[in-house]
């Protein structure tokens, strides 16, 4: 059955029992992805994926089920699971749907379908062709493979306002890592391209070259004494610093106080200079959406405006705990377009900063949003008279996000549209590096 009869079919199951209201979820995706290693095949593997969510509500009690089985009978003993657990669940006085006019019951084709045939000769063409480029390197001592992957499918939400919207996607990448060697040095590489159109990905041997860059580069890496001095991270990382602006800024975060930016609307938490708009509209763009996982239509909003906070990010259910309005932003920020007034790119960044860290990559999880510590292993290249001088790796940067971000000086127009948050290179004035003792 198409996506659509399936809804109808749990529609009908729905109506023959005592609740008011549900929503449904039902999602059909396939898939291929190839892993070489060493010219040889490791994996081939296809995927063919279905599943069916739903909320029902009896008042304010809500039972959630989910099943692969999107069979008739599959999907009754889903609805009658949901059906007993909300009978059994205590009342929540925040549950319930968005309101009926902000729902998407028109929704906007934002041209992200793009399906690939992509069949397992021509996979594993493009992974060997990968890996290749980077071998050919030299320096080049290992490889732990190149991947190709591929995936398309769609996506209904239906609920008893009488919604029922799809959405359609695909997502392409090719990926490869390797190892370097010199001497007992060992360091290793990663790369990857991904696009919604397969014509639009980096070619398989500019991949494995850039891998195969990005690991020789590393080699020879040096620690550092233990300082204070400006730090600059790769368009590839930064948007982590902005990712955990927005988890700040989420409602649930703010109702439980469990954020450093606790009760900052209109507050200052970036320098005036820059902005973090959600634009999730946009067309044939990585992370856009139409509508969040209430049904809600998404729309183009400033979370924060010339550096102070304009909104909280809120779907229904934290909404309702604020008494706000939802921002549309059930299960996320779509598209988060970082603006600023620089005009320069990562190359610039580094004169204008003349001695500090260049920061490549970053180890670990220490960061706390409820205080805002921030403390990661990081691997990169020491800065000085505005050139780099040598790689260092063994060293530790910290401090807290408030602190960062409010000391952002310049952020760079070389963006990464490879992420859902579109940044360039980011400059902070000031952090600790934790090295080795001096």
């Amino acid at each position: 059955m198409s996506l659509e009869n399936s809804a109808q079919l749990a529609i009908d199951l729905l109506k023959k029992h005592k609740i008011t209201d549900y929503e449904i979820s039902i999602s059909a995706s396939s898939g291929v992805s190839t892993a070489v290693r060493l010219g040889k095949v490791e994996t081939l593997e296809y995927q063919l994926d279905k599943s069916f969510d739903v909320n029902v509500y009896m008042g304010n009690s809500k039972g959630h089920a989910s099943s692969v089985d999107l069979s008739k009978s599959g999907i009754m003993n889903t609805i009658e699971s949901a059906c007993l657990i909300a009978k059994y669940t205590q009342d929540d006085p925040f549950n319930g749907l968005a309101p009926k006019e902000l729902m998407a019951f028109d929704v906007p084709d934002l041209d992200r379908y793009y399906p690939w045939a992509l069949d397992p000769e021509h996979s594993i063409e493009l992974a060997t062709e990968c890996e290749a480029a980077a071998l050919e390197q030299n320096q080049i001592a290992n490889s732990e493979g190149a991947e190709v992957s591929s995936f398309q499918g769609e996506g209904l939400y239906a609920n008893s306002n009488g919604m029922m919207s799809v959405q359609k996607g695909a997502k392409h990448s090719l990926s490869c890592s390797v190892i370097a060697k010199q001497n007992k040095d060992m360091q290793t590489g990663y790369e990857y391209t991904t696009a919604l159109d397969a014509q639009d990905l980096d070619a398989a041997a500019l991949v494995g070259k850039k891998a195969a860059k990005l690991a020789t580069d590393k080699l020879g890496a040096r620690s550092l004494s233990s300082r204070q001095c400006p730090v600059i991270f790769l368009p590839r990382l930064a948007g982590g610093l902005f990712s955990q602006l927005i988890n700040a800024l989420d409602g649930a975060r703010q109702y439980k106080k469990s954020t450093f930016l606790l009760n900052s609307i209109d507050q200052i938490v970036l320098p005036d200079t820059i902005s973090a708009l959600e634009n999730p509209l946009a067309l044939k763009t990585i992370g856009a959406k139409a509508f969040d996982r209430d049904g809600v239509l998404k729309r183009r909003q400033y979370f924060v405006e010339s550096g102070r906070v304009r909104s909280y990010v809120l779907g229904q259910y934290s909404a309702n705990q604020l008494d706000l309005k939802t921002t549309a932003n059930a299960g996320g920020v779509n598209n988060l377009i970082i603006e600023h007034q620089f005009k320069g790119e990562l190359s610039d960044m580094i004169k204008i900063m003349d001695k500090g860290v260049l920061v490549t990559e970053l180890m670990g999880q220490g960061i706390n949003t409820t205080t805002g510590n921030y403390s990661r292993g990081a691997l990169g290249f020491w800065v000085e008279n505005g050139e780099i001088q040598y790689p260092v790796s063994g060293i530790t940067i910290a401090g807290n996000l408030k602190d960062m971000l409010l000391g952002i000086e310049h952020i760079g127009t070389d963006v990464d549209y490879r992420h859902n948050i579109k940044v360039g290179a980011v400059m902070i004035n000031q952090m600790t590096i934790a090295g080795e003792k001096s």
